[in-house]
């Protein structure tokens, strides 16, 4: 993929960083609603939680993540950063991939037995979100922070755009002798 010219670079920057975070606190939200249901004794607000998580899970858990991975692809592919030539983005790209599909085939379903159910408490949609949470607190950081250095690929490519720089340098050189 060509670079990206900087006006699109930074407009898929900002939904990248919205999405992201958004889904970040879209978990935190439905953290605090497992919490509720699992917490309270109440069997009517336990029931509301899980409708509530409901809600969250089939109309933007899925689609807010796609747009996170999809605009975090972009923007690996479209900059200097690449999608596997630093640590920090593959680490990021897999955990991605994991929590996505995990939203997918694991925590939609238990909110969607859980909110059939009624007012059974259910711990693993306390454990679910926390877990994703961690997980997305943790990409934020990285981002920040892009700690860890390049792969062996990233080294690869690093080492043959010297070579090339070295190369044409020498040649400009040689025809101003």
């Amino acid at each position: 993929m060509k670079p990206l010219s900087r006006s699109v670079r930074r407009a898929v920057l900002v939904v990248h960083v919205a999405v992201s975070v958004g889904w970040l606190g879209l978990t935190v939200g439905l953290l605090a609603l497992g919490i509720t249901a699992y917490t309270c004794a109440d069997a009517s607000v336990t029931e509301a939680a899980y409708r509530s998580m409901k809600v969250f899970g089939d109309w933007l858990v899925i689609p807010i993540g796609l747009l996170t991975l999809i605009s975090g692809v972009v923007l690996s592919l479209g900059t200097h950063w690449g999608l596997a030539r630093h640590r920090w983005v593959w680490v990021k790209f897999w955990l991605t991939l994991v929590t996505l599909a995990a939203s997918a085939l694991a925590l939609r379903p238990q909110i969607n037995g859980a909110a059939a159910s009624g007012h059974h408490p259910d711990l693993s949609l306390v454990s679910a979100p926390t877990v994703a949470s961690s997980a997305y607190f943790f990409m934020t950081a990285i981002s920040v922070l892009k700690p860890w250095g390049l792969t062996a690929r990233g080294r690869e490519y690093r080492d043959q755009r010297r070579t090339a720089r070295k190369a044409v340098d020498g040649a400009h050189t040689h025809q101003r002798a």
